[in-house]
């Protein structure tokens, strides 16, 4: 009995698997984004002089969510049930975490717990596939520097409110 997703499949038909990587990543995370967009209560915190202006995190979490939907399509080809897509799914639930715990409950240091966590498992991924799948490494990069920055934005927006 075949179990699904049937990697065999997958590997026939690479492109069905990226496209499918492409729609959960990229369109989850808008999902998230529109259910746990900021509203009066953000714009009231108090922030840091180099908090971006709005209008960059839209664009720029959607070429990371490209980037992060190609890493792991690139990990689920090679080995669908290993231990680098277990660390690229739980970097995963706890990226899709960190907006609802930030915007919607308004827990600033929980989030900031969420984004140490999310970085630790961004950079396992990284050092796991620096041998084997250097350009999934490679992808995760703008990811990794990303996340840092918004982890400091995040204890910055703790610190200061």
């Amino acid at each position: 009995m075949k179990t699904f997703p049937d990697p065999a499949f997958f590997q026939r038909h690479p492109r069905v698997l990226l496209a499918l990587f492409l729609i959960a990543v990229v369109g989850t995370g808008v999902l998230v984004g529109v259910l746990s967009a900021p509203g009066p209560w953000y714009q009231a915190l108090r922030k840091p002089p180099f908090n971006p202006p709005d209008w960059v995190f839209a664009p720029a979490w959607t070429v990371l969510y490209i980037l992060i939907a190609l890493a792991g399509w690139r990990s689920f080809l090679r080995a669908p049930r290993s231990r680098v897509m277990g660390i690229w799914a739980g970097q995963m639930l706890l990226n899709w975490c960190w907006m609802p715990l930030f915007f919607g409950l308004h827990q600033i240091w929980a989030a900031f717990a969420v984004v140490v966590l999310l970085f630790v498992l961004i950079m396992t991924y990284i050092a796991a596939n620096r041998k084997c799948d250097t350009t999934a490494a490679l992808l995760f990069l703008p990811y990794a520097a990303w996340v840092a920055f918004a982890g400091l934005l995040n204890v910055s927006i703790a610190l200061l409110n």
